[in-house]
């Protein structure tokens, strides 16, 4: 009687180790169909298995790392409790699942196509050179974090076949660069909190200059995405009436800075986890904050409503 609860128990840490929270970030893959204005079910069925591909290669990768930095993650105030870092899952069964995982990720995507294919075996690289070396080189570390989205943007093109949009791709290079600059400001603001920088590469880095980066790829993220939407004028969408759907990228953007800012946190903090900013996880941002998943939502809505106008020529 007592074997079953252990199972259970086992079964739930395994999928905690593989993050499924984190799952979220390959939800871009859905964007590129979306932004080629190619809504169909030939083009859903292709991005749910570009997904399902990357959730598979991106745990893999989850599971990787928290074996190969085990030690350090125990002296860590969240991540010790990582399933791994607890002990509540062996390095032997993470890494088996991890093998396995990477290994179907690969072989299905370059059936699928080669372009999917080589898609995810660049992720895969990226992914190694990023944990043997590039988390520890300053700016480098960021823009890894940031290609890693690209590449799941681009596998969206790659398992649909639809027209691939650079607009589309520079934006999300954009936001992927925001993102990846706003959790390093968290972990920043974590480290100093708990009186020593738990990230070797966070001595590399300060508020100032995280700040000014942000700054920079802010700016560039809502010019890239306003041109896009400006319509085929600018070789962008094919309505201009997806300026429309810009105030809410421009709301989403500017809450996730509001919800990361050091003031707001001390003022909704009450434990000094929380004061390091839960724009270090951006996932629970997006799942947590009720502004942020109406803006998503809205953004959605608004979005297939300007296709359905078109679609049915009432707007060009």
């Amino acid at each position: 009687m007592v074997a079953i609860p252990q199972k259970v128990a086992h079964a739930a840490a395994l999928l905690t180790a593989l993050r499924p929270r984190q799952w979220t970030k390959n939800l871009v893959v859905f964007a590129a169909p979306l932004f080629a204005f190619s809504i169909n079910l030939q083009s859903f069925l292709g991005s749910l298995l570009a997904f399902t591909l990357f959730c598979c290669a991106s745990s893999s990768f989850y599971l990787l790392n928290d074996i190969a930095d085990v030690e350090s993650d125990r002296q860590h105030p969240v991540k010790c409790q990582r399933p791994i870092a607890a002990g509540l899952v062996s390095i032997p069964v993470a890494l088996g699942i991890a093998l396995i995982l990477l290994t179907g990720a690969l072989v299905i995507g370059w059936q699928r196509s080669p372009a999917l294919g080589a898609t995810i075996t660049i992720y895969a690289i990226l992914q190694v050179a990023y944990n043997l070396r590039l988390k520890r080189m300053v700016i480098l570390d960021i823009g890894a974090i940031a290609t890693g989205f690209v590449l799941r943007a681009y596998a969206g093109f790659a398992a649909t076949g639809v027209a691939l949009s650079y607009w589309f791709l520079l934006c999300t290079a954009m936001l992927a660069l925001f993102l990846a600059v706003e959790k390093r400001k968290a972990e920043l603001r974590l480290s100093q909190i708990i009186g020593g920088k738990t990230r070797a590469i966070l001595k590399r880095y300060s508020l100032p200059l995280l700040s000014r980066m942000e700054n920079v790829v802010t700016t560039g993220a809502v010019m890239t995405y306003a041109l896009w939407s400006s319509g085929p004028q600018v070789r962008g969408a094919s309505t201009p009436c997806m300026l429309l759907t810009l105030p809410f990228v421009l709301y989403g953007i500017f809450r996730y800075q509001f919800l990361s800012d050091p003031e707001e946190i001390a003022r909704r903090s009450d434990s000094k986890l929380e004061v390091g900013g839960r724009s270090e996880r951006p996932e629970e941002v997006l799942l947590t904050d009720p502004s942020i998943l109406l803006t998503v939502v809205g953004w959605v809505l608004t979005v297939f409503g300007i296709l359905l106008l078109k679609h049915r020529g009432f707007i060009e």
